[in-house]
């Protein structure tokens, strides 16, 4: 596919633990690192057994030509989905759903330097716009905001993986300025035959589970999960802990962490060598960059090469949609200015400091704060009362919009003394914006001059 560049955990019930680069390995490549692990001693007969099992999904012609710029050459950027099908054996999941679903979703980042990498968790119940999308049938979605996971149910109506792989990666690009370079998506009853063939895993839940949308019905203690009992436990929300999606993050993770040593140490035989690669090959579609044991065995070489303590994972920061919208006590809405420094930061090819993007990220300052007056600088009638929309849309207080004094090309955010914290929320939401402060600014508001450069499309 391209290059990297913009446009514009709790702990777990198991008693297993791995080093984050063994975690990392099984889950966060999306199980392309771990399956390859055994193959290089395996016969070529099953190697190309193996390797005809990945499905190629042709994306290149899905994507547009209006995507994030490269700003770091040498980088990838791999989105992976744990995809929810309900198709086949998935149809018992979740109630009048037709179309595909993405129950994980997460981006790895690999500098170009290979000395480092970043895993950022995108919570499900983010809400974002998800662009205008193929359907795969002849439609065209319209552009809307909704959860994030709903990108790849729109993609995947037609029940084409690489029409769901194109809306997803189009959301994603749009919200974050990241270019992503490669796709990997790994459905369900893969991870379960997985989990099959090495015996189940052990999980140790302090409480009873009981959860009709997950089929779960577990008692306290440890116990071996297998079959619908491993599927459960891991999609599993509501009934587990505080029940956020972000909750349930950490849970998956730590799951594919005790899946990943017991990997390890079990694959020994041949026969359940064999069991676990099939499962594993034949539940994974990539980018047909990506398809097959000779390119995942590279990027897996990549992966070892990285030192333990250069491993990165992270949680979009994020907080209750609530706090803008009352009424909306479904979804969660990206943190600014953090997530855009994330962001910013993975698409410069610079490695992020987790406990300074957490310890900035422990008081957020919600949009709904923020008061802004927008004020044309474009001179073409109506552009104020746009942006001031995607304002709105996006959570902001818009106090009033009029005419700037005069014409401009650029788009600025000033304010007065007091409200820094506030006009750099709204500035971290523009392309190439910087918050000023002006002695002459108007009290008490954020004052936003829309200038000829900015399109209302690209604001965050």
């Amino acid at each position: 596919m391209g290059s990297t560049g913009r446009r514009r955990a709790p702990t777990g019930p198991e008693k297993v633990r791995l080093t984050r680069r063994g975690r990392f390995l099984m889950w966060g490549a999306g199980v392309c690192s771990a399956l390859v692990l055994g193959v290089a001693g395996v016969g070529a007969w099953l190697y190309q057994d193996l390797s005809g099992n990945i499905q190629g999904a042709d994306l290149d012609d899905k994507l547009g030509g209006d995507r994030p710029v490269n700003l770091s050459p040498g980088s990838k950027n791999i989105l992976v989905v744990g995809s929810d099908s309900r198709d086949g054996d998935n149809a018992k999941y979740g109630k009048g759903l037709t179309t595909m679903q993405s129950d994980t979703l997460m981006v790895l980042h690999i500098p170009a330097n290979r000395e480092w990498a970043t895993v950022v968790s995108f919570p499900r119940d983010s809400w974002v716009e998800i662009p205008a999308c193929d359907k795969g049938d002849g439609a065209e979605s319209a552009p809307h905001h909704a959860k994030i996971n709903e990108a790849f149910a729109i993609g995947g109506t037609s029940g084409e993986i690489a029409e769901a792989a194109a809306c997803t990666i189009r959301t994603i690009e749009d919200s974050t300025g990241l270019r992503i370079d490669h796709f990997a998506s790994v459905d369900f009853q893969g991870f379960k035959g997985m989990v099959n063939a090495l015996g189940g895993i052990e999980v140790c839940p302090e409480q009873a589970i009981h959860d009709d949308k997950a089929h779960l019905d577990l008692e306290a203690g440890c116990q071996t999960v297998r079959d619908e009992e491993a599927l459960g436990y891991v999609r599993a929300r509501y009934s587990i802990g505080d029940g956020s999606d972000t909750g349930r993050i950490g849970r998956q993770q730590e799951f594919m962490q005790a899946l990943a040593e017991k990997a390890q140490s079990k694959l020994t035989s041949p026969n359940a060598l064999y069991g676990f690669l099939q499962s594993a090959t034949k539940s994974l579609t990539t980018d047909d960059d990506l398809a097959g044991i000779k390119p995942l065995y590279g990027l897996a070489s990549e992966l070892r090469g990285i030192p333990g303590d250069r491993l990165t994972f992270l949680t979009v920061p994020n907080y209750p949609r609530e706090a803008d919208v009352p009424t909306d006590k479904a979804n969660v809405v990206w943190q600014y200015p953090q997530a855009a420094d994330l962001f910013d930061a993975l698409a410069k090819d610079r490695e992020v400091d987790k406990k300074q993007l957490q310890a900035d990220a422990e008081n957020p300052l919600h949009a709904s704060s923020v008061r802004v007056q927008v004020l044309n600088g474009d001179g073409v009638p109506g552009r104020a009362a746009a942006v001031a929309e995607k304002l709105r849309q996006a959570g902001f207080t818009v106090t009033g919009t009029g005419n700037a004094p005069e014409t401009t090309r650029t788009t600025s955010v000033s304010h007065p003394q007091g409200l820094d914290a506030q006009a750099e929320v709204l500035a971290s939401r523009l392309p190439d914006v910087r918050a000023r402060q002006e002695a002459g600014a108007a009290a008490d508001v954020v004052t936003m001059v829309v200038g000829a450069d900015l399109d209302p499309e690209d604001i965050r």
